[in-house]
């Protein structure tokens, strides 16, 4: 019998494997030699268990890292903010009553439902488009809604009205945490296991909050670092689907070099705080995104700017599914009842474009659309070997579209 020798390979791709054992056989003795410690067989074994590295995105592990972070400090935060409640409604004191605790708690539940109600309907279409500046958002109302549960023991005659604001404050938190996870699910899976990585993502946030119920008051402090530790994981995000601002950030770099950036250098310079925080974006000219109205109901505008619609119509939209109108400095889009997602996508380059030539005094709609007839395509191609998603442009839902059809006019020369 002759010396064999067998190697033990382990990992979830035939690209990715390690070195695990090599077993080796004689005719009179087998010896086996293992390489790694226990601690990174069992870690490997559990990133395995995850699909990691190979059905997520390069940004997951940053991202998991500081999320794990902020939930470990949100879940002690939000233990000083119950016992803040439950000693203000009167819990451990003779002259409370059960009713009395049991319909504040109950005014609470019921103002922070109905104001996650209002806060869907109005900016739900939104969350998508805006994923990384609405989780954000989101952590900053959940804290600005635990600290009015903690400072609301020191104002005994406002402490419904304080306590249901924290409520409302916080089902802001509930309903655009949700749907931004959602969304940033979608972004990390690169093998259609959106569904695996939720239900994953869901365990790793238990044992955070597991971890933060052992700590508890021991580690109180931390909490200060929670703003911090989700906004830096909100920035390691290097998101491929293209919303108003990366349109704008791409298209202006393409127009000046004709070159297109990666999602990573993307990042790096869109920002991600809400409106009324990033005051210096409005001080810019560059932001024209700002200044474009994607779906415009037709019967809403005045007689002139009809009339300005209908005649850019007849001489330069004629090929396309939408309409271009711009009235100082504000460009109009209107869609065709018949539009694609495709169709919108175009649409809105075309506004950034025409955007882009408003200050120039020739005619802006007809340098837009040969800047377009001889660009976009290229444009887009680039866009999808950069790793871009080009299908759509994530934006508010257009829930008001047209129909028009070009023909010989009536009129007759009598």
């Amino acid at each position: 019998m002759t010396r064999m020798i067998m190697e033990e390979w382990n990992g979830s791709s035939s690209t990715k494997l390690s070195k695990t054992a090599v077993i080796t056989s004689t005719p009179s003795s087998l010896s086996l030699q293992r390489y790694g410690t226990r601690f990174n067989q069992v870690s490997s074994r559990i990133l395995q268990a995850f699909g990691f590295p190979t059905s997520v995105t390069p940004d997951y592990v940053t991202f998991q890292l500081w999320d794990s972070l902020q939930g470990l400090s949100t879940y002690i935060r939000t233990m000083l903010s119950t016992q803040a409640l439950l000693s203000a409604i009167g819990v451990g004191e003779k002259s409370a009553t059960v009713i009395g605790a049991t319909f504040q708690w109950f005014l609470r539940d019921f103002t922070g439902m109905l104001g996650g109600i209002l806060f869907t309907f109005y900016q739900g279409s939104s969350l998508d488009s805006n994923a990384k500046m609405w989780r954000l958002v989101a952590d900053l109302m959940n804290d600005l809604g635990m600290l009015m549960d903690l400072v609301s023991p020191l104002f005994p005659s406002a402490f419904i009205f304080i306590v249901c604001l924290g409520s409302i404050s916080r089902s802001f938190t509930g309903v655009a945490s949700g749907a931004t996870r959602a969304a940033l699910t979608q972004h990390f899976s690169l093998q259609n296991n959106a569904a695996d990585i939720s239900a994953k993502e869901g365990s790793q946030e238990t044992l955070a909050t597991m971890t933060g119920m052992v700590l508890g008051m021991l580690l109180a402090h931390i909490t200060m670092g929670h703003p911090l530790t989700n906004y830096r994981a909100v920035c390691c995000l290097s998101l491929t689907t293209l919303n108003a601002e990366r349109c704008l950030i791409l298209l202006q770099h393409f127009m000046q070099s004709g070159q297109v950036l990666s999602p990573q250098q993307v990042s790096e310079v869109e920002h991600i705080l809400p409106l009324w925080a990033s005051s210096w974006c409005s001080k810019t000219s560059k932001w024209i995104h700002r200044k474009i109205r994607m779906g415009v109901r037709v019967s809403s505008l005045g007689h002139s700017e009809m009339k300005d619609l209908f005649d850019a119509a007849c001489s330069h939209y004629k090929k396309v599914k939408y309409l271009l109108m711009e009235r100082e400095g504000v460009i109009s889009v209107v869609v065709h009842k018949e539009s694609t997602a495709a169709d919108v996508l175009q649409s809105y380059v075309h506004a950034l474009v025409l955007g882009s030539f408003i200050s120039k005094p020739s005619s802006s709609h007809a340098e837009s659309r040969v800047w377009m007839d001889k660009n976009y395509e290229v444009f887009i191609t680039k866009l999808q070997s950069s790793g871009w998603k080009t299908e759509r442009l994530l934006a508010s839902s257009i829930t008001w579209k047209a129909n028009w059809t070009f023909g010989p006019s009536d009129d007759k020369n009598k």
